[in-house]
């Protein structure tokens, strides 16, 4: 498979765009769901910095030799990640052991970053609970 990865300028501005818009949404159910005031998050992420990774790993016949990104937590509020073939390069880390996540096709991977849960732990729990 071949990946053609020359897109416009304007062509990434207009997805960096609607990436914005879905996050803004995504945090928006979270304002909702924590009980928090709409204007909470949106004053912490709206002018906030937004960047774009990525990442393309081709299916390897000894996948057991390939070092893709080294573990880390993201340290930003959210990441929106689309896996674009059937490798399982994504794994979180539940029960002190390193898991899979098995792309699904068409589909976003959601992922609160540090900041949010920085957030969520300032929140009283009375509110995460009602």
């Amino acid at each position: 498979m071949c990946l053609n990865l020359f897109v416009s300028i304007n062509t990434l501005e207009a997805y960096l765009a609607e990436m914005k818009n879905l996050e803004m949404k995504i945090l928006n159910l979270l304002v909702k769901a924590l009980g928090m005031h709409q204007n909470d998050m949106r004053e912490l992420f709206e002018e906030g910095m937004q960047s774009m990774r990525m990442n393309y790993y081709p299916p390897c016949p000894q996948p057991e030799h390939v070092t893709g990104l080294h573990s880390h937590s993201d340290s930003n509020g959210l990441t929106i990640l689309l896996q674009i073939n059937d490798i399982e390069v994504l794994q979180i880390r539940k029960d002190g052991n390193w898991a899979p996540i098995n792309p699904l096709p068409n589909a976003f991977v959601i992922n609160l970053g540090n900041t949010l849960e920085v957030i969520y732990h300032f929140i009283p729990q009375q509110l995460c609970n009602a």
